[in-house]
């Protein structure tokens, strides 16, 4: 494998790999790469020839009072996984390769940022944006491949895509890749290592809360009233808070007062012991 942490080598390293193989896929992360992450990767080598696999902890995408400074970072453990998964191409840039000073551009995508983790996480999104957008045009991959576990995340580079015209990739040529669990159903994060034993053990009463509301939504119980009794599910399991529950439009993430024909998500944000844990499942 490959490792590139200017844009010069990783240009040149892409084009490399572009005389060799017809098709390249990127799988962006902030590292500290678990199961979920090799999962992209192994769902990246289905769809294409050569896989370029991104670690850059993004500070544009961390508020003031968010843990940027504390977010694990295990670059030599990572580059250890991607090798045995048989990646072509890692791209590990520093800070000031991906933001030169004078970096002065910001890409916002209105609507489906704005609620849910847009509106707990203000400018989150657009520091999303901004990274992948850039990420795009520095690998121009065929396909990118993101996990279904930040739903909104998904939905917002969607929306970039088809706005700005990034052709390659285009937006049906964004793949979301479903949820990676641990046995007890909670999703594989990152942030899960931050949990002390007692709020992991805890923190599987949410999947359980959200499996257990979405029966009782396809069973015709009223969505306001279901979602209410979810909340207090969760914060009686032992949860600090729950920042949102929300049934939305799977596609525009617009609040649905009640199922109906399009496609429904039910989605999460809760706090426990210290740490913020989201999730989404579909309603179906």
């Amino acid at each position: 494998m490959q490792t590139a942490t200017t844009l010069e080598v990783l240009r040149k390293a892409v084009a490399g790999l572009r005389q060799d193989r017809a098709r390249v896929a990127l799988v962006p992360t902030m590292g500290a790469l678990h199961e979920g992450h090799l999962t992209l990767v192994r769902e990246a080598r289905r769809h294409a020839d050569a896989v370029v696999v991104s670690i850059f902890v993004n500070p544009r995408q961390f508020g003031p009072n968010e843990d940027l400074d504390a977010y694990p970072r295990q670059l030599a453990a990572d580059t250890a996984l991607l090798e045995n998964e048989g990646v072509e191409l890692l791209w590990a840039p520093e800070v000031g390769a991906m933001y030169p000073a004078g970096f002065a551009t910001n890409v916002s995508v209105t609507g489906v940022s704005e609620r849910l983790c847009g509106a707990a996480r203000p400018g989150h999104f657009d520091g999303v944006a901004t990274v992948v957008c850039k990420l795009f045009n520095q690998v121009r991959p065929d396909v990118a491949l993101f996990g279904e576990k930040d739903w909104q995340q998904l939905a917002v580079i969607r929306r970039m895509a088809r706005d700005l015209d990034l052709t390659a990739p285009h937006a049906d040529a964004i793949v979301g890749v479903a949820t990676v669990r641990e046995a007890d159903g909670l999703a594989l994060s990152s942030r899960n290592r931050y949990l002390t034993p007692e709020a992991r053990t805890r923190a599987g009463a949410l999947p359980r809360a959200m499996r257990r509301a979405i029966v009782a939504l396809l069973a015709g119980a009223d969505a306001g009233g279901t979602l209410t009794a979810m909340e207090a599910e969760i914060v009686a399991a032992g949860f600090a808070s729950v920042d949102y529950a929300d049934l939305a439009d799977a596609a525009t993430l617009a609040p649905l007062p009640a199922l109906g024909p399009e496609p429904a998500r039910l989605l999460v944000a809760a706090r426990i012991g210290g740490t913020r844990l989201i999730d989404n499942m579909p309603v179906a």
